[in-house]
């Protein structure tokens, strides 16, 4: 009886695990709060030049996160030297306060869209920087600590296929 419920835990734990559209993906984990000096970095090898791909920046926070937003910085530096960036605003709670994401328990992950059909046109590495810009209503300087954070992730997906 044990052994056909683990089997059965294994054959789940596969079935959602297996993710055919996903070209790149990787987390890094804040340590107990995310400075607003702390860049998190990826460092891409170009998957092709030819086509396109859904690009992500993930997210998984706790509900020490206080935020009903959330602002990022996130620059990507082409082979070349060419470097794009972007400041991007996220919905991270509902109206009434619920945090926004999946997951069961206390930790909500969050798939937050950067960039559609990005084709990688040049050979060679990329880097993702990514940094938090939370400012507070009326406050001029930034949030120094961002509590409720413990990963953020890179995420690099093929489109999927409309049918």
């Amino acid at each position: 009886m044990l052994s056909r419920l683990l089997l059965g835990i294994v054959c789940s734990l596969c079935l959602f695990s297996c993710d055919s559209n996903a070209v790149f993906d990787a987390y890094k984990t804040v340590p107990d709060a995310w400075n607003k000096n702390e860049v998190v970095s990826f460092n891409i090898k170009a998957p092709d030049s030819i086509n396109p791909y859904n690009l992500f920046v993930n997210l998984r926070n706790t509900n020490a996160y206080k935020f009903n937003n959330l602002f990022l910085i996130v620059e990507m530096n082409f082979p070349n030297g060419k470097a794009v960036k972007d400041t991007l605003e996220y919905r991270m709670a509902a109206p009434d306060g619920t945090l926004l994401g999946t997951g069961l328990g206390s930790i909500k992950e969050n798939k937050l869209w950067y960039k559609e059909g990005v084709v990688f046109d040049e050979g060679g590495e990329y880097t993702v920087h990514i940094q938090h810009a939370m400012r507070k209503n009326g406050d001029v300087n930034g949030v120094v600590d961002l509590e409720g954070v413990t990963d953020i992730g890179f995420r690099i997906e093929k489109p999927s296929v409309q049918q």
